[in-house]
């Protein structure tokens, strides 16, 4: 485990290099510096682009990279309390959610090591075209490469591990950049492959602002594939500068939750507080607008209140805390500032709008606007807007007036209507008697429009980071 206050270096070539630019991570709660990491110089990433393409010069078989990842998965398990606890600390989310995080990493680790051993091409039948009888065709499936993996800091553990995992079972070599205020989980999981018996080369850990490190990065050739989670502005410059080369982005959202009047209101509205505010509302695909019927508007906005006020807003170390604080006082900021705009605009606070540091308490506001940043845009903070509607047809409208479609969620007990919404709202993921929150990690992951695009999930993103090769003979028939 990472001692407090320690400084520790950058991951290249199974080396641990230390830099004279230290970067301080915070306690989110505290605002106390529990550890100094490096930040990486030019010449850091050129070597870590090196030590990849000497790893990639000597294959690992599937076999001794599922056996890695499943040992890998196994350590993370025997120390899931440190783990969570050091993402309550250097994340601020909650410990109960940290500990979730850590179990899903596992998993996540556990999943692509079986992949590893699934990866298969398929048959070409070209001998049925005329002029071919004697060809035999069919298809393998082969690394990319190199993949560089820029992870963000919400899910400091598992969406690293949703790319470093995946990429690793496919048979490339992995450069990680996390985000610069999480980076310490991302140092673990490099200390935990080179435990698993990961040689030298196969992850590098690369740290610091985007605007150099991550220039550096997008400027070298030999990184065939980026993988990313953060914001559409982020992920559209990843893009621009990709060019020809292969990007799987996870980008923004502001996902809506449809509470129909059939819904079981008692089951839907615990699930969209808690996930209304769960690690503080800084999820992708957290429960930002809330769409209910009008037959049931007032009697599921009691109840959403009343679960609201349930929660326990505090120190993120603390078992019984529900809710943590915001990553840093720029966003709590932003937030509060959001929050305020909206009620001069006319919308009603329903709970919630007050601020203590960098702890917002959950807030609920009614009577919002299309035009409101809190409804049209990503707030990625403890924030749920909720507006009536009279009929699906206009739930499934405004669901779809959004510039993203990362996932969306429907309470209904009515077959009809949730087939209905899974066919017409335009986004990843349709969630039925559930938030657009839930995520299983074995299901395929990603948005449409400026959410994003590839898909995540390790059977999926194994294919993302393969590409197909035909094979093809020529014989004589004897």
């Amino acid at each position: 485990m990472l001692s407090e206050t320690k400084s520790y270096g950058l991951l290249i070539d199974g080396q641990e290099i230390f830099t004279d630019d230290l970067l301080p991570v915070k306690d989110k709660y505290t605002g106390d510096t529990v550890a100094l990491i490096s930040q990486a110089r030019q010449e850091d990433v050129e070597a870590a682009v090196a030590s990849a393409k000497r790893a990639l010069n000597k294959p690992l078989s599937p076999y001794s990279r599922a056996q890695i990842l499943m040992k890998a998965s196994t350590i993370i398990k025997s120390r899931r309390e440190e783990l969570a606890s050091l993402i309550a600390k250097e994340a601020g989310k909650p410990l109960k959610d940290a500990l979730v995080e850590v179990s899903r990493a596992m998993e996540t680790f556990r999943l692509s090591a079986e992949e590893a051993t699934r990866i298969t091409g398929e048959m070409v039948p070209v001998e049925a075209y005329p002029g071919s009888e004697n060809r035999l065709a069919f298809t393998i499936r082969v690394p990319r490469g190199l993949i560089c993996a820029i992870t963000p800091f919400n899910f400091p553990l598992n969406l690293l591990c949703h790319k470093v995992a995946p990429a690793l079972a496919a048979g490339n070599a992995v450069i990680a950049k996390p985000a610069s205020v999480t980076p310490l989980s991302a140092l673990m999981v490099g200390k935990i492959l080179e435990e698993a018996g990961l040689p030298a080369g196969w992850y590098s850990l690369i740290v610091g602002p985007g605007s150099t490190v991550g220039e550096w990065l997008l400027d070298d050739p030999a990184i065939n594939y980026y993988t990313f989670t953060g914001s559409y502005e982020i992920g559209k410059r990843i893009q621009e500068r990709a060019g020809l080369r292969k990007t799987t982005l996870e980008l923004g959202s502001n996902s809506a939750t449809i509470i129909h009047k059939d819904a079981d209101l008692e089951k839907a509205a615990p699930l969209c507080a808690r996930m209304a505010f769960a690690n503080a509302g800084q999820v992708c695909i957290s429960v930002q607008r809330l769409l209910v019927h009008r037959d049931v508007y007032q009697a599921f906005a009691s109840a959403l209140v009343k679960h609201t006020k349930a929660l326990v807003v505090g120190n993120p170390k603390d078992p019984a805390t529900d809710v943590g604080p915001m990553i840093s006082t720029k966003e709590a900021d932003r937030v509060m500032a959001w929050i305020k705009e909206a009620v001069e605009g006319g919308a009603q606070l329903l709970h919630g709008g007050t601020r203590e540091a960098n702890l917002i308490e959950p807030t609920i506001l009614a009577d919002v606007n299309s035009e409101m940043k809190v409804w049209c845009q990503e707030i990625f903070g403890p924030v749920v807007t909720v507006v009536p509607y009279d009929h699906i047809e206009e739930a499934i409208e405004k669901t779809n007036d959004s510039e993203y479609g990362l996932q969306a969620g429907i309470f209904t007990s009515s077959i009809d209507i949730a087939l209905t919404c899974a066919k017409r709202l335009h986004v990843g993921g349709v969630i039925i008697n559930d938030t657009s929150a839930h995520r299983t990690d074995s299901m395929p992951y990603g948005g449409v429009k400026n959410s994003g695009t590839g898909r995540e999930g390790p059977k999926y993103a194994v294919q993302e980071m393969t590409e197909s090769k035909v094979i093809l003979f020529n014989h004589q028939v004897l």
